[in-house]
Parts: structure tokens; sequence; C-alpha cells
């Protein structure tokens, strides 16, 4: 196959609007902040228990928090996408085994907007929202609930504080600046009172609030558990966000495929599940108002005569029912949406391994954007491989590499970009390193016990 040009190939844009970083600190293992870079397909990679989760888990916990039908406080502990019962257990262990009383998460994006909350511990175990840095077109601002009236204000840019103090003496109002919390954000309002009026609070609009917590919306999550297959699954409302872990959304998207005019998306997860060697077709049917059945094809490739030859997908192997819902999340995100998925090659037989880092770069090239955490070294080779044929541009691709101290736990990340070769520089010894290790202490045993002979 033929090289293509950087710009050709998938994922060598970045929209500016889309987070391009975050940084977790004083979050479980991660004591030290570590931030990562966030590319078209970042890949987080390493031991079990080294981290990689809870790079991502703040940002669920955010998700939830804004999508719960009340106001659950600062953090949501308990929700459909992380759990957690206090919140000591959210907070980094120093060598003593003490907890500390803080951990902040931030993100970041190319058009210079950006936030970042810090979150406490108070006496009683509950957690409290109390600072936050906020980037502006550029600006920082640093806030903290404690801030006084001419504090905050001084902080805040200088346009929109000016048109609100034009704005406000034809109702003969003076504002008084304070910090309001909304959920797990910090936003500056301005409190007015009119003459014979009630107080009024004007929200001070920032796009970095707006435009993180929207993309939190946006984020689909698939877990790594993904439930065991079902003879039925019930009806959910389909939208173009998806709240909680996306698992539970899939049988009636294939649904909702089926019945719209333009089935593009349902042939397109059709042609991956082929290009993973699990199933030829996939059919949702409708059985009452309020449940669906999934049907696949029996056989991988379709045959003459076969149209009919379709089974429960609880028939067939794990392989299929969890490597369906990778492929449907793939297809119902938006151009720039985040999808982060927990071990997409879990249940999966190599060849289909490293069969997914295809599907994983047809989507890079329709403008979705992610994110995966792996234990898969064929799957990492096969991405390599995509990148040295130049179907995907090296500079779509980063890798994150992390590790625990033995001393005292604390989880430190190493990242690397790939070349034009799709090779990467200095890597901690894992993975391949393991394969040929014991490789070569088999053929060592098979030759000590044929020599005993």
């Amino acid at each position: 196959m033929a090289k293509r040009s950087k710009e050709e190939a998938a994922g060598s844009e970045q929209p500016e609007a889309v987070p391009t970083r975050i940084a977790v600190a004083g979050f479980k293992s991660i004591r030290e902040e570590q931030s990562i870079e966030l590319r078209p397909l970042t890949i987080l990679a390493g031991a079990n228990s080294s981290g990689k989760s809870s790079m991502v888990q703040p940002l669920l916990m955010m998700k939830q928090t804004l999508e719960a039908t009340y106001d659950p406080g600062p953090l949501l502990l308990n929700g459909p996408n992380v759990r957690f019962s206090e919140g000591k257990q959210l907070l980094s262990r120093t060598r003593k085994g003490e907890s500390v009383n803080e951990f902040h998460v931030g993100i970041e994006s190319l058009a210079k907007l950006g936030i970042t909350t810090y979150f406490r511990k108070l006496p009683d175990r509950t957690l409290e929202l109390h600072r936050a840095v906020l980037l502006e077109n550029g600006k920082l601002l640093d806030v903290t609930t404690t801030m006084d009236h001419a504090t905050l204000e001084r902080e805040l840019p200088d346009k929109p504080v000016a048109m609100l103090k034009e704005f406000l003496p034809a109702f003969n109002a003076t504002p008084y600046w304070e910090l309001q919390r909304e959920r797990c954000f910090l936003r500056p309002i301005a409190r007015v009172k009119p003459p014979n009026r009630r107080i009024e609070d004007i929200p001070f609009s920032l796009q970095c609030l707006d435009r993180v917590g929207q993309w939190l919306h946006d984020l689909v999550h698939l877990p790594a558990l993904r439930g065991n297959p079902r003879r039925t699954y019930p009806v959910t409302a389909v939208g173009t966000t998806f709240s909680g872990t996306f698992d539970n959304y899939v049988a009636s998207i294939i649904a909702k495929w089926q019945g719209d005019d333009d089935r593009d998306k349902l042939n397109s997860a059709t042609d991956d599940l082929r290009v993973l060697g699990l199933s030829w077709k996939v059919v949702a049917r409708r059985i009452s108002d309020a449940e669906v059945e999934l049907q696949v094809g029996r056989l991988p490739r379709a045959v003459r005569g076969g149209a009919r030859d379709l089974v429960s997908i609880a028939d067939v192997g794990f392989g299929v029912s969890q490597a369906l819902p990778v492929v449907v999340a793939l297809h119902a995100a938006g151009p720039e949406h985040l999808v982060y998925l927990e071990q997409p090659e879990i249940h999966l037989h190599p060849r289909a391994q490293v069969a997914m880092a295809s599907v994983l770069a047809r989507a890079v090239q329709r403008g979705v954007r992610v994110l995966i955490e792996t234990h898969s070294p064929l799957l990492l080779l096969a991405v390599q491989h995509l990148v040295a044929t130049g179907t995907i541009a090296p500079d779509a691709v980063k890798l994150h590499w992390f590790t625990r101290s033995e001393e005292d736990g604390g989880t430190s990340v190493t990242s690397a970009d790939l070349d034009d070769a799709g090779a990467f520089g200095d890597w901690p010894e894992d993975f391949g390193d393991v394969e040929m290790d014991i490789e070569k202490r088999y053929m060592d045993a098979a030759e000590a016990r044929m020599s005993c002979k």
C-alpha cells in the first residue's frame, strides 16, 4: 500500500475546540500530577492497577454529576459510570498510608480554553469544590470560594465586567460578584438587586465552562464489564448523547438504524464485524414495545441462501457480544466526540485483536476521537503497522505507559510518539518483552527436557 501524506492520513487535523490534554493529581494512585495528551487515537497501556483507569475516572465522575436528574453536590460518587461509597476512597495515600486532603482534574483544549477543578475533603468525609482555575481565551482566572467581591472582580476579564457595568445603570443597580457552584463547576455570577425588585443572579458566560460541560455530556463511555449476552434487551431512548455507560443503548441503536431511510451506519457497523471475523449481519428484532432481541449471522461470512441463518447473540461466543458495543459506539459517536473504550480487545481471538486496530482507524478517519485502555500487545503492534503503511498519520496517535512505584504505590506516566515507520522510542519493559521472555523460557525448558531423554 502506498504511503499517504500526513494531510491525507487519518487524524492529521486537531479541532481547536476539542480537549487535547487532561491532568490529574491526588486521585487514587496518581498522587503527583500526571498529564496525558489526547490525540485522535490515544492509547493507555500498563500493568494491572498501574493507574490507567484512575486517569479517566475523574472525568467520568464529572460526566455523571452533570447528567444526574438532581443536583448531587460537587461530585456524584455512586453513579452509572464510576462507583465509590465515600470521598476518602478517591484520595491518594502517602507512604504512611494517610490520605491527602485534595485532588484536582484539569481539561485543556487548543482553543485556549480549559478548566482545573479542585476538590477537598471536609471533616465529615464529604467533598467540596473550593477552587477553579479557568482558562478563557488564553487568560487564567484562579478563583476560590473564599474570594470577596473586589478580589473576584479583579480576576474577571475586563470586557464582560465593563459591559455589565454599562448595562446595569438603567436599572439603578450595582453588581456584587460571587462564585456559584453549578454541579462540579464554579461559575462567577453578578448578584444585583434593582429597586423594588427581588435579587437577580446574572451568570457570567464563560466558554471554557460551557464547552467542557458539553464535551463531558458528549463523551461515550464503554466499560470493560459489558455484561453477559442476553436473550432480550430493554428499549432505551436514543439521541445524540449517551448518559451513563454506552452498553445500555446498543440494541436500541441498532433497531433505530434499521428503521432509518439511510442505513449507512448499520451497514458500516456490519462491515466492521466482518473485518473482525465475527459475523456478517446483525439484526434487532422487536419483541414488544419494551424489549428487543439481537440476532447475528451464525457464520462469519455471508453465503448463498444464508440470509435467514441468524441466531440470538446469546447463542454465539462472548467475543461477538463484547465487540458489538465497541463497533456500535464508534459509529454512534459524532465527529470530535471522545469514545473511551476499556479493553476493546476483551474476549477476542488474537486475529480479531489485530483487526480491531483497523476498526479504530476507520473511526478516526470519520473524525471520532478514540481513547482506549488496553492490555493487548497485538493491538498495539497492529496500530504501528497502520502507521507504517500510511493508513493513519503518526501524529494522530499518542501512547501513554502507566507504571506504579513499588515503594509508595504512586503512578507515573511515560508518553511516546510514533515516527513515520510506526516505531516509538524508549518504552518501559513489558508487552513484547514479556512475550519474548516466556517463549525463551519455554524453549530452554523444552530443550532441557529433550536432552534428558
